[in-house]
């Protein structure tokens, strides 16, 4: 059978929806399915989900996926899911928890308890994770403080990936990128740090062993026949979705950095051993052994467009996903000139993770004037979120060389998102043509591990060789020095739109005056 007729299936389990891709070992041909599910908010700052309905979706496009390659034989079926979930299991390996996702900031007060204290500074050098909401280890933590009955019930704690291997092979493992992320993992020992596991009250008994992201095992006779796969079909457990996008972008290259633009944004690169930054914002996750991807996520991506969008035209047909603003808008935005003519918006809508819980600097727009127009207001947006991810860039160029970026993500269709985001970088910039970087990573990853491609860039350029012509973005020097001259600005403007904050916050618990 020619590689034609091969298929190796990537699997990206997301925050709402799992997308399981079917890509021809040749290149010639890619499926994609999707299958959403719900993010449940029982409580203010609780985000979870059951972990029986994302297995369900998951084999639902699974399923869908194999019936697209009928008559195609499936060499592997590789894994990619969010590295900050926690589901906890008991004897019998049923849920005692619902899966606690990366968005729950339940444990907002355990995280600042341990940066004041000073100890997250520890544990991020030891982990590589930084401290925030997000991570397991405050979700255990939070546990113990207040719900100590549940944790003695609790045999095992696990991520979402763990929970669906098992569903999927009946062996219940992790594997070294998801450990990386629980902030309980020595990432230079490569172990459970016996040290962190005394302090949330874990025994290392309760954590599954840990395998190399390329380990695989075999399909269960009961999932193979819910998927249409024969039992045995090779399952790689593969790595966390940030470090499957940078494969998936082929941004593997020590001085290549992969920027992610959708709702959030994200920017990394890939080190060859763990890396940790003294500022404590930067995570460290493996991809493999030897490839550690470091980086960023910002909460304030395209969603701050898409705000500024519905907040400034409520009644604008709405954005696409992929658009994330109405195009109607973001033409109105590329006729203002760069710096939109003195606006700035600071744009932290939303609590970035190393402030959550914490007041941060609040969003805002400065400099408003009665000349500007709704262009101004959403350029100023494009350009606010743009010049942070460039702060990123800077301040991870201070760890490892980066010297080139490239760019993916639903934003960066538009061309003022390109033109802007490629200004502020002024540096080489690529724009790629992949679509679903993460479930690409994913299918990569598995085909280097079960021994069908020489190495990682390899498995990327067979499965996509589109993928490998990405298109340079010309950077236009005007608007460069423009956005030189404003990131100049920032330090300031965020110094004083945090002390407005400060008294915003302090004026927050004031009665409003009787009324007479």
């Amino acid at each position: 059978m020619g590689p034609e007729r091969r298929f190796i299936l990537g699997v990206d389990v997301g925050t709402t929806a799992v997308r399981a891709g079917a890509f021809a070992l040749d290149g010639s041909a890619r499926h994609v399915r999707t299958r959403a599910y719900p993010l449940l908010q029982p409580l203010p700052g609780w985000q979870v989900q059951d972990p029986d309905v994302l297995v369900a979706a998951t084999l639902a496009a699974v399923s869908d996926c194999v019936a697209d390659t009928a008559g195609a034989e499936v060499v592997a079926l590789a894994l990619s899911s969010p590295r900050y979930g926690v589901i906890g299991l008991d004897e019998t390996l049923s849920p005692v928890t619902p899966l606690l996702t990366g968005r729950d900031t339940r444990s907002a007060e355990v995280a600042r308890d341990l940066r004041v204290s000073g100890q997250s500074r520890e544990l991020h050098r030891l982990t590589g994770t930084p401290v925030h909401p997000g991570s397991p280890l405050c979700k255990l933590l939070w546990f113990a403080r207040h719900e100590p009955y549940l944790c003695t019930a609790t045999r095992w704690w696990i991520g979402l990936k763990d929970y669906l291997v098992h569903r999927l092979t009946g062996t219940l493992v992790t594997e070294l990128s998801s450990a990386s992320g629980t902030g309980l993992f020595d990432v230079h020992r490569r172990v459970w740090s016996a040290g962190i596991l005394d302090l949330v009250g874990v025994s290392g008994r309760q954590l599954p062993p840990v395998l190399p992201t390329t380990g695989v095992l075999r399909l269960s006779s009961a999932a193979g026949q819910a998927v249409g796969l024969p039992s045995g079909t090779p399952v790689v457990v593969g790595a966390g979705d940030g470090p499957s996008s940078s494969l998936g972008m082929a941004a593997i290259d020590s001085t290549v950095a992969g920027l992610t633009l959708a709702a959030t944004g994200a920017l990394r690169t890939v080190v060859a051993a763990p890396l940790v930054d003294p500022a404590e914002t930067f995570s460290c996750a493996a991809l493999t052994e030897d490839a550690w991807v470091v980086g960023e996520t910002v909460n304030n991506g395209g969603n701050v467009v898409r705000w500024a969008g519905s907040a400034l035209e409520p009644d604008s047909r709405p954005a696409s996903d992929d658009q994330l603003a109405a195009p109607e808008l973001l033409a109105l935005a590329e006729r203002i000139a760069p710096g939109s003519d003195g606006l700035v918006m600071l744009p932290y809508l939303l609590a970035d993770r190393a402030s959550e819980g914490e007041s941060g600097p609040p969003g805002a727009y400065l400099g408003l004037r009665s000349e500007h127009s709704r262009g101004h207001l959403v350029r100023a947006a494009v350009e606010g979120v743009c010049l942070q991810l460039g702060g990123v860039r800077d301040r991870l160029a201070e760890l490892t060389p980066v010297s080139s970026v490239r760019l993916a993500g639903g934003a960066f269709r538009s061309p003022l998102w390109r033109a802007v985001m490629a200004a502020v970088l002024d540096c080489p910039v690529r724009a790629s043509s992949v679509a679903d970087d993460v479930a690409l990573g994913a299918a990569a990853l598995g085909l280097f591990a079960i021994g069908l491609a020489p190495d990682l860039p390899g498995a990327v350029a067979q499965l996509d060789p589109e993928g490998a012509r990405a298109e340079p973005i010309a950077v236009d020097s005007a608007l460069a020095a423009a956005y030189r001259g404003l990131r100049t600005k920032l330090p300031a403007l965020l110094t004083v739109a945090g002390r407005l904050g400060e008294i915003l916050d302090a004026g927050a618990g004031l009665s409003a005056p009787a009324r007479p």
